[in-house]
């Protein structure tokens, strides 16, 4: 008996640490737009920092979890209300607000990384990629959304062995490329204060998943496991992160890396096995952004579809298994503003909109959670 509760207690560690990864894990990562453009310039810093912003996130996200775990929270609202107590009916709003502005962001991100991985691969226009990503997201987001869920777990395996199996090799035999860039950008003036902000900006960003994440804590048997799945989620990111780090670090020296939006294309097209490394990387990250896209406008149109249409409608279409008009509506209006902002582009979406999505978190959630932990001793006082 004890020993099938110990192989449930390490199931449910490791499948909430690896929500986590691919949670993290989207079209920006894959890309390689959103950890060039965090952690790129910054010498040989840029193999530290993702660490440290890796066990910043993983402070956060145990205590989150910690919390709901404890106090018996599993929907994002109803933790929220009970995490921020007598200030809930202001600062649960403000969250839900973040919420929403990440549900539009995320899925911008992916039109705007399947659209310039097909640019590079076609050589078509970046908005007639967008237009042709948008179109098989939008059908696949109506007519294909659970078989994506059902396969999410499996696509994400697929795509963590795939970005191995192109990194690694270019890691390797780029070791010379490494050495030199990191001589060369030691060299300038790199500050380490702007490095860890730049770090501090990628991890708070990525604090809104909170709200993904709590609905899992359900599975712990109780609430000290929270806390170590999230240690053991912080190993699994730090190493994809540091992998992809130092495979970028092969190409950082090229004179146009700067202009390039899917940097791990460019890594692949000038490294080893080019022709078919290109055609597996261009692949998986658009394997990737699709299935990020198609999960968040599914969200997007349960939570509004919710509010205008009717039980017996709902039931109506999951019996059937066919979305009737108001759901096919609510898709495409939310495929078109995804469209519409998309079109700023990645770097501009990665290196702007990312960042100021933490400037909106500092107040709502981080600097809130801080006080919680003082305040509480990490949830730990007596009332």
């Amino acid at each position: 008996m004890k020993n099938t509760s110990k192989k449930i207690t390490i199931s449910a560690i490791m499948s909430v640490a690896f929500i986590w990864f691919t949670t993290h894990f989207g079209g920006g990562f894959a890309s390689g737009a959103q950890l060039y453009s965090y952690f790129g310039k910054y010498g040989a810093w840029c193999i530290l920092l993702p660490i440290l912003a890796m066990a910043y996130d993983a402070l956060f996200f145990g205590y989150a979890l910690y919390f709901a775990r404890k106090h018996e929270v599993y929907d994002y609202r109803s933790y929220n209300n009970a995490f921020y107590g007598k200030f809930a009916p202001v600062f649960s709003n403000l969250f839900e607000i973040i919420y929403l502005v990440t549900m539009c962001l995320a899925p911008a991100v992916a039109f705007a990384t399947g659209g310039a991985t097909l640019k590079e691969v076609t050589g078509l226009s970046y908005p007639v990629c967008t237009v042709i990503i948008g179109v098989f997201i939008f059908v696949v987001a109506i007519f294909g959304s659970k078989l994506v869920r059902k396969v999410a777990s499996i696509l994400s395996v697929i795509i963590i062995a795939g970005l191995m199996v192109v990194y690694i090799p270019n890691i390797i035999v780029g070791a010379d490329n490494i050495s030199v860039s990191l001589s060369s950008m030691n060299t300038g003036n790199v500050s380490f204060g702007s490095a860890l902000y730049s770090a501090f900006l990628y991890g708070t960003f990525q604090l809104i998943n909170i709200a993904v994440f709590v609905q899992h804590s359900e599975t712990f048997s109780e609430p000290k496991e929270a806390k170590t799945s999230m240690w053991v989620g912080f190993i699994i990111n730090s190493i994809m992160m540091v992998m992809v780090a130092l495979g970028l670090l092969t190409i950082s020296n090229e004179p146009d890396i700067a202009t390039k939006s899917v940097p791990t294309l460019f890594m692949v097209q000038k490294g080893v096995g080019a022709s078919f490394m290109t055609a597996l990387i261009s692949i998986l990250i658009i394997l990737g952004a699709v299935s990020t896209a198609v999960n968040m406008v599914a969200a997007m149109v349960r939570r509004v579809s919710v509010r205008i249409t009717t039980e017996e409608e709902r039931k109506k279409e999951e019996k059937s298994g066919k979305p009737g008009l108001k759901t096919i509506v609510i898709a495409l209006v939310c495929c078109l503003i995804d469209f519409g902002i998309a079109q700023f582009g990645l770097l501009t979406l990665v290196q702007k909109a990312y960042s100021f999505l933490a400037y909106l978190e500092i107040p709502v959630i981080l600097i809130p959670y801080i006080i919680h932990m003082i305040v509480t001793r990490f949830d730990t006082k007596k009332k």
